[in-house]
Order: C-alpha cells, then sequence, then structure tokens
C-alpha cells in the first residue's frame, strides 16, 4: 500500500489525555518502515500503523525525536533520531553540534534536535493593507542586529521598526524563510529548512514561543495598515544529497518526499542536492499543513522560492491558488528553478504574483546607460504586457536578498565575494551595474559620490514610477552596503547586518524615498489601477516619438497628472514638453533632496534641459 492517498500531520490542536493533560497527536507518514517511534528522554514508545501512516501522541511541552527501522537500502538507519517533519517547534542543541563538528568524531545513535509538542497559537485573520502595495524585504535577524538592544535579531526587536516603515509608505513588510532550520548550517538567509511547518526558534524568545511571537508581530503590522508576507522554501530541504544530513524525510519516506533517479540519487533542479516531489501526494499535504499553519499567524501572503519546482504538478499550483483565495491571503512565485523558467502566463495560474528578474535586468541596463533598451522599458514600466494578463501580477524589482544592494549595484562592477570561501566564484556574473568610475568606496571622491546619489534616486523612480508592485531591500532607503557581497548567504555578521550609523549619511535619500512613495501613492494610475494604461500613455522621445533605435537612452512618457522624461546618456539634452498645458517640475534627480518644492519651480518651459544620467518629473502648474 503506497498511503498516497492518507493525510500525514501532526495534529497542532491539542487534546485531552487520561490524565486531563494537553496532548498533541503524532502522526507519521512511513509507509515502508517495518516499526517507528516516538523517543521521549531516550526511551522508545512504539508508534500504531494504520495503513501507511503510524500514530501516537505526547504530552504537550515534551521533547521528542522519531525512530524508523526497516530496509537500510531505503534509508532507514535505527540508531538515528529523526526530527518529526510535522513538528509545531523544534529545539536545537547548538553545544551538541559543535561536539559533532570536531574532527574525527562520529554522531552518537542520539540527536542534537528534537520536536517539541506544543499547541499552536489560535487563528489570527490576515488584513489587507488599504494603501498601494509597497514591499519591503528584509531579514528577521539582519532588521535589528545593529541596535543596542538585549532582545536584537528577533521578532520582538521587529515590532519597534514598523513606525519607520509605515512612515516610509511601507505597505508589505516580507520576511526571508523563518521555517525551522539548524542554527548552525551555514545558510544566514534560512534556506535550508528543516521543518517547513515551524518557525526558526532563535527568532523568538525561545523555540515554543516563536510562532506567538511572530504572530504578535503580525498583529502590531496590521494595526500599521501593513501587510505581512512571508518566503516560504517548499523546493528542497537542508538533507541535501544522498551524502547530506540525515534530519526526517530521508529517513522516513525517501521517495515519497523527494524526485529521484532510476538508481536511487537526487534529482537537483534547487541547486541545493534535493528537490521536493511536487506530484506526491505525501509531499503536497506537508506543504498544505505548513501554509495553513503560517496562515493562522495572520499572514498576509507567501512568496515561494523556486516556485517552477512546485509548478511540476500544474494541479497543485492551482490548489495553492485556491487555498489562497478562501484564506484571503496573496501568493507570489519566483517564477523558475534550475530546469524551467515559467515567467508570465507560462506559470500555470495566472492568479499568482511572480517576481519580474526582466523587470530588473532591463532597468538595470537602461540605468547604467546601456543602448537599445527604449522598447523593453516601456513594456516594464507599463507593467509587462508582454508578460501578464494584468499589470499587478508584476513584482518590480531592481535589488533582492541575493544580488548587489541598491548602493551596491551603483558602486561596483564586479562581484567581492572572497569571505564566502569560495574563491570568489559563487554568486552571480550579470550584474548590469555601474559604479560610476570607482570601484568600491575606498578613497572614492566625492564627485563619484555625487553620481551614486543620483543613480540611486534614478533607480527609485524608475522602480516606483513603474506599473505593478514595486519591491525593495531593506536599507536600500539608506544606502546599505555589503560590500560589494552579491552572495551573503552564509554572512550573519555586519555584511548582512543592516548598519544603522549609515543612515545619519544618507537621510536625505531616505527622505526622497518616502516622498517618492507618496508622490506614487497620489497617482493611482501608477500605484494601484488594475487595468492596463492601454491609450492613457503617450510615449515620446526628446522631440517627437520615442526612439527606440539601437542607440537610444532616453524616454518621455505622460499620463494623466505627470510628464516624465528620463536621460540616461551621460550629456544634457533638452526634451520638448509635447503635451499642451502648465507644467512645473516636481522631481529632478539632480537636486539633493530629488524634489523641488513648489515654491522654488517656476512654470516650464516649451522644452526642459534634463541632465545626463537624470530624471525629471513634471506635475501640472495649477
Amino acid at each position: 500500500m503506497s498511503g498516497r492517498e492518507s493525510r500525514p500531520g501532526t495534529d497542532a490542536r491539542p487534546e485531552r489525555g487520561s490524565h486531563d493533560e494537553r496532548v498533541t497527536e503524532i502522526r507519521i507518514h512511513a509507509p515502508d518502515a517495518e516499526q517507528v517511534w516516538v523517543v521521549i528522554d531516550g526511551v522508545d514508545r512504539p508508534l500504531t500503523p494504520i495503513g501507511p501512516i503510524w500514530r501516537g501522541s505526547v504530552p504537550d511541552g515534551t521533547r521528542y525525536g522519531i525512530r524508523a527501522d526497516g530496509d537500510p537500502a531505503r534509508r532507514f538507519d535505527r540508531g538515528r533520531v529523526l526530527i518529526d517533519p510535522h513538528a509545531t517547534a523544534v529545539w536545537f542543541d547548538a553545544a551538541h553540534d559543535r561536539e559533532l563538528a570536531r574532527p574525527g568524531r562520529r554522531p552518537p545513535a542520539g540527536a542534537s534536535a528534537l520536536a517539541v509538542a506544543t499547541h499552536w497559537p489560535a487563528r489570527h485573520p490576515a488584513r489587507p493593507t488599504t494603501r498601494p502595495l509597497v514591499v519591503y524585504e528584509a531579514h528577521v535577524r539582519g532588521l535589528t542586529m545593529g541596535r543596542d538592544r538585549a532582545d536584537r535579531g528577533t521578532f520582538v526587536a521587529a515590532v519597534d521598526e514598523l513606525d519607520r516603515l509605515a512612515d516610509l509608505g511601507v505597505s508589505v513588510l516580507e520576511l526571508l524563510p523563518v521555517h525551522a532550520f539548524d542554527p548552525d548550517e551555514a545558510n544566514y538567509w534560512g534556506y535550508m529548512p528543516v521543518v517547513f511547518g515551524a518557525i526558526h526558534g532563535p527568532y523568538g524568545s525561545s523555540e515554543v514561543a516563536a510562532a506567538d511571537e511572530l504572530a504578535a508581530l503580525t498583529a502590531a503590522a496590521h494595526e500599521r495598515d501593513i501587510e505581512v508576507w512571508l518566503d516560504v522554501v517548499f523546493n528542497h530541504t537542508t538533507e541535501e544529497d544522498e551524502h547530506g544530513p540525515l534530519y526526517n524525510l530521508r529517513g522516513l519516506a525517501d521517495g515519497d518526499y523527494y524526485v529521484l533517479h532510476a538508481d536511487g540519487s537526487y534529482l537537483n533542479d534547487a541547486g541545493t542536492g534535493n528537490t521536493i516531489d511536487a506530484r506526491s501526494p505525501a509531499a503536497q499535504e506537508l506543504i498544505m499543513e505548513a501554509l495553513d499553519r503560517l496562515a493562522d499567524l495572520g499572514i498576509d501572503g507567501f512568496r515561494f522560492d523556486l516556485a517552477g519546482v512546485l509548478a511540476r504538478d500544474p494541479v497543485f499550483v492551482r490548489r495553492i491558488g485556491d487555498w489562497a483565495f478562501a484564506r484571503g491571503v496573496r501568493v507570489v512565485a519566483e517564477p523558475w528553478d534550475l530546469a524551467q523558467y515559467l515567467l508570465g502566463r507560462a506559470f500555470p495560474d495566472p492568479r499568482w504574483m511572480q517576481w519580474n528578474d526582466r523587470f530588473r535586468d532591463d532597468m538595470r541596463g537602461f540605468l547604467r546607460g546601456e543602448p537599445g533598451l527604449v522598447a523593453a522599458v516601456m513594456r516594464r514600466l507599463e507593467g509587462s504586457p508582454d508578460l501578464f494578463d494584468e499589470p499587478m501580477r508584476s513584482v518590480n524589482f531592481l535589488t533582492a536578498h541575493d544580488g548587489f544592494t541598491m548602493y551596491d549595484l551603483v558602486a561596483y562592477e564586479h562581484k567581492h565575494n572572497e569571505a564566502n570561501g569560495w574563491d570568489n566564484i559563487d554568486g552571480t556574473d550579470h550584474h548590469r551595474s555601474w559604479n560610476g568610475g570607482w570601484e568600491g568606496d575606498d578613497g572614492v571622491p566625492e564627485s563619484v559620490i555625487d553620481i551614486r546619489r543620483r543613480q540611486m534616486r534614478n533607480a527609485m523612480c524608475l522602480l516606483l514610477l513603474s506599473h505593478g508592485v514595486p519591491m525593495f531591500v531593506a536599507g536600500d532607503e539608506f544606502a546599505r552596503t555589503q560590500h560589494g557581497n552579491n552572495n551573503p548567504y552564509n554572512q550573519d555578521n555586519e555584511t548582512s547586518w543592516i548598519d544603522w550609523t549609515r543612515r545619519d549619511d544618507f537621510l536625505a535619500h531616505e527622505a526622497f524615498v518616502g516622498r517618492l512613495v507618496a508622490f506614487r501613492a497620489a497617482h493611482p494610475i501608477v500605484s494601484c489601477e488594475p487595468a492596463w494604461w492601454g491609450d492613457r500613455v503617450e510615449w515620446f522621445g526628446v522631440s517627437g516619438p520615442p526612439d527606440t533605435s539601437g542607440s537610444s537612452r532616453t524616454l518621455a512618457w505622460h499620463l494623466p497628472g505627470l510628464y516624465v522624461m528620463a536621460n540616461m546618456w551621460w550629456e544634457p539634452l533638452d526634451f520638448e514638453i509635447q503635451v499642451p498645458g502648465r507644467w512645473r517640475c516636481s522631481i529632478d534627480t539632480t537636486e539633493p533632496t530629488g524634489f523641488v518644492e513648489p515654491s522654488e519651480s517656476a512654470t516650464a518651459g516649451p522644452t526642459v534641459r534634463v541632465q545626463g544620467r537624470s530624471i525629471i518629473v513634471l506635475v501640472p502648474d495649477d
């Protein structure tokens, strides 16, 4: 019996035992096991098989493990204590892990990580923001590790950042993965999950408090009209390949959770050693259980890492879409993996939003002055109608956790990843960045700093004046730098943490970003219009129609209420104003503040000089 029709999992709702104690039901999917035990304080207690599911219970608050015995060829190891893949909390013995890592030491039969039986918090509803979506991607730990407080790096500390984000105009706080992962795993970002449906204990005051404290963070965000999204990783686990660590799925039902080749080796379409089998009912139910739990914390949206893996089963992707609609949450795809690229209409469910890396690449190229991109930039500005059926399905970004920060995008042309330990071969070489004529910050002339500040203002204009949903990375608003490291996945230190002292040097840029977000919100045709611009947008060149030739680096466009002129050439150009009416300058990225106050802005003449590498935005002069 395969057991693929069954629903494995841990019922997080406590039951009453014979002594009126709260207990958690254990259900382990291990159809090929000969025996499965729950281990408490070193004592094995047999679970009862009912079809492919092994059942039992443990008192709430108990640390427990799982042992499974069967054919060693199927990776069963009777001596190995495993973590319940449906656990609600996970405890890691960091000191024990370090001891196991000593040279020459062989892992003993015991485990350095155990599940913790605990009830899940009461259900909190999602609450969509009333403001236009502006996404702020942040790492729970990195957001506050630069603060001087005892609880830095936690959900509790993150609550105190919400007022600043609300003032900035952010309406979505998107957190990098919060799944339980091994604290000793060299993946600061959290993309190596051990249990999908448990919260990483170190982000809370304890492993059993973490879920409650994430729910409290979400509730506090809702009070400020901010949604909380989670980056979720359901395409692989930290178990890597057949030579990797054994935590749970490999030792329970290897072939039901992972895609295996005929020889038993692992398919590696996620680039981490294994790939979750999205066609398997057991894997699907594990994922849906985790989504339900996380949504119960009040989470408003989910960004699916390497969602192309899940799209191996289009029906499952649509099932997630149905679930999201029923729960009132948003779903966002990173619509690719190592084997396939599904951006836009190729993704099997049009209801999903998608990370748009075409926006990133085309806009980065235009920003640094590459020729021949004007036609592509027009499509990206309009929400990518060549890719999507609705503009607000496109999540537009220039920066994300992997890759350069906004400042590094204008300060480095080469990656500097030596600290990662891979001789600088890790991370992408496809930057499309420009350093202003000086690599990095050592001895950089003030004139180069000035052009970098202008380029950051240009970048934010291109991002926030485009149709679709904009996203930027925590700290981009005040020029956070990773010193050219474009892949700091294992840098749990000042490289990845926000340096709050840097904010003092870039307060003007933060103020500009806040005003630009408000400017965007004041123009609904840009910020939240669900329909395409159609004939409401007019495209122009310096004079006459837009120049889409191979040498062009300029574009102007008019929408009701604004007229934008972008000159990514390095010399000034005189743009003709080709829409009748009285106009005045509102934004000029050559200005240190980026904005021109109404009292200082005269009515524009028939032409406007736009300096090299700059953007000017006109508004009606009423």
